[in-house]
């Protein structure tokens, strides 16, 4: 039995799979999905040869002191933001042994959200060691904290098959 729901625990275990076949290490820079992404990982047997790292960094000055995100990209575009996740994934990827990195951040409910930054916005940027880089801004709308979450989940897992077959 598992933590998480079906799909994302056969999405974790390909990916556990795949990266171990390719000798591959993954981590995750996680903002609100406070660990969900390393823990459904860490979930599978075997992870171990797979997972780096995972970085929890909830509060600016934690993805700026952990992950090196720029305070004065905090400053200009907020936590949420394009340029905050692929500062989030640069900084997993090279504060860690990782070939690929993912990072989240977004507004998972049922506060915090604003006209121009709704409840459900989540942006999420996957970064190879090979330069590649994938982002994606996903509204998901108001449809619940722990959805949101789990929403999340699978998207980061989609974007680091993506970024193994590149």
């Amino acid at each position: 039995m598992s933590l998480f729901p079906e799909d994302i625990h056969s999405a974790a275990a390909a990916i556990i799979r795949d990266f171990a076949a390719a000798r591959l290490m993954v981590s995750a820079a996680e903002s609100c999905t406070g660990g969900l992404i390393s823990g459904a990982l860490t979930e599978i047997s075997g992870s171990s040869a797979v997972v780096d790292r995972g970085f929890v960094t909830y509060t600016n000055s934690a993805k700026t002191e952990l992950l090196g995100v720029q305070a004065r990209t905090l400053l200009r575009f907020g936590a949420v933001s394009e340029e905050t996740a692929r500062q989030m994934a640069h900084g997993a990827l090279f504060r860690s042994r990782a070939d690929i990195a993912v990072a989240v951040t977004g507004i998972a409910g049922p506060g915090g959200g604003s006209a121009e930054k709704p409840i459900g916005l989540v942006h999420l940027a996957a970064k190879s060691r090979s330069g590649a880089l994938i982002h994606r801004k996903m509204l998901y709308g108001d449809i619940g904290r722990s959805e949101v979450r789990l929403a999340t989940v699978r998207t980061a897992l989609e974007m680091l098959r993506l970024l193994l077959t590149h």
